[in-house]
């Protein structure tokens, strides 16, 4: 992996609340974490000889979202119209059209079908596509071309 890539998962870290990332391309691996500003690395616990009272039961997690944020799904912020909200899938740098020069995928109104390309998100140089998961109109676009996001960020909402 060239180290240009390796700076670029780095200021990706930097930009997002993420406590840590790992990307695998083929045989090579890189594991990036960080320690919040302020905060110092905690020493190992000593190992205690004396039983121990029982440790509250862990919360089970129904979805890959409650396990990768300890809970439900963020509820939609009361500036989001109603709707069904299409969430960042990753972090990246979001745009509404394939070029600059190119007009947007969607627009607000803009009648769409499920499978219908609503956006881009570039991440280490990769363009994905999002899809709208829903029929209807879109009644909204959160974020402006160009700018940077975070999982889960409200990107659109369909009604």
């Amino acid at each position: 992996m060239d180290l240009r890539k390796i700076k670029k998962l780095i200021d990706l870290l930097e930009e997002s609340n993420l406590a840590e990332i790992e990307i695998k391309e083929g045989e090579e691996s890189v594991r990036l974490a960080r320690v919040p500003k302020g905060s110092l690395m905690a020493a190992p616990a000593p190992i205690i000889q004396h039983v121990a009272a029982p440790a509250a039961p862990a919360m089970p997690m129904s979805s890959p979202v409650q396990a990768a944020t300890g809970g439900s799904p963020k509820p939609a912020s009361p500036d989001l119209p109603a709707g069904h909200v299409v969430r960042a899938p990753m972090v990246g740098t979001f745009y509404t059209s394939p070029a600059p020069d190119k007009p947007a995928f969607v627009s607000v109104g803009q009648a769409v079908k499920a499978g219908d390309t609503l956006g881009i998100i570039e991440a280490m140089k990769m363009f994905n596509p999002i899809e709208a998961d829903v029929s209807g109109t879109v009644l909204a676009i959160q974020c402006d071309s160009g700018q940077p996001v975070e999982f889960d960020q409200p990107l659109f909402v369909i009604g």
